[in-house]
């Protein structure tokens, strides 16, 4: 698996621009045509927002960062059953104001799992656009999220968040079995 860098390799220094998230996106290669629309749909909202599509206070919607933490040997995967949506996902979550979507991954993977021994493919491996529900305070809005693939180190050992009300490892066969949804299945299916 060479294709995991270790974290000291990448430039994972925050970004303010979104040009740093651009460029990520302009560069990926979709693997097909439903790729590339959610590619040109995201290129899109950054251009219609360049000063804000990576803040929170973009209102419309925002990019997000996540990925898909499988244990050393590539056979299960860590996902969280997220606090505010009660469904298991992977990984990941807002970048906050930083457009380097790697480093946004790597941050969002080491504090949901407690886990910082990892490595990340810094080529994205998927793309998803979903509709978050309005909640108190908080508008429905859009997530623009740009997914990876991370690996833990060998004797990894989780720890839960106070985002997530469990954690837990799944292998692919295991994923009928629980509340998620069609795009975590897709990551799964791209990686084993």
């Amino acid at each position: 698996m060479s294709r995991f860098k270790p974290l000291a390799t990448l430039d994972l220094a925050p970004a303010a621009n979104t040009a740093v998230a651009q460029e990520l996106l302009r560069s990926w290669a979709a693997p097909n045509s439903e790729q590339e629309d959610t590619r040109q749909r995201i290129l899109a909202f950054i251009a219609e927002h360049p000063q804000n599509a990576h803040q929170r206070s973009c209102l419309p919607g925002h990019l997000t960062a996540s990925g898909l933490l499988f244990d050393h040997a590539g056979e299960r995967a860590l996902l969280t059953l997220h606090k505010k949506l009660g469904r298991w996902l992977q990984l990941g979550g807002h970048c906050d104001g930083d457009a380097n979507l790697v480093a946004c991954a790597v941050r969002e993977a080491q504090e949901e799992s407690g886990i910082d021994a990892i490595e990340i493919d810094p080529v994205p491996v998927d793309l998803d656009i979903h509709m978050i529900p309005a909640r108190p305070g908080e508008p429905e809005h859009l997530h623009l999220d740009t997914r990876f693939i991370l690996r833990a180190a060998e004797g990894a050992v989780e720890t839960i968040s106070d985002e997530s009300l469990e954690l837990r490892w799944f292998s692919r066969a295991e994923l009928d079995s629980i509340e998620t949804d069609a795009s975590v299945k897709r990551l799964f299916d791209l990686v084993i």
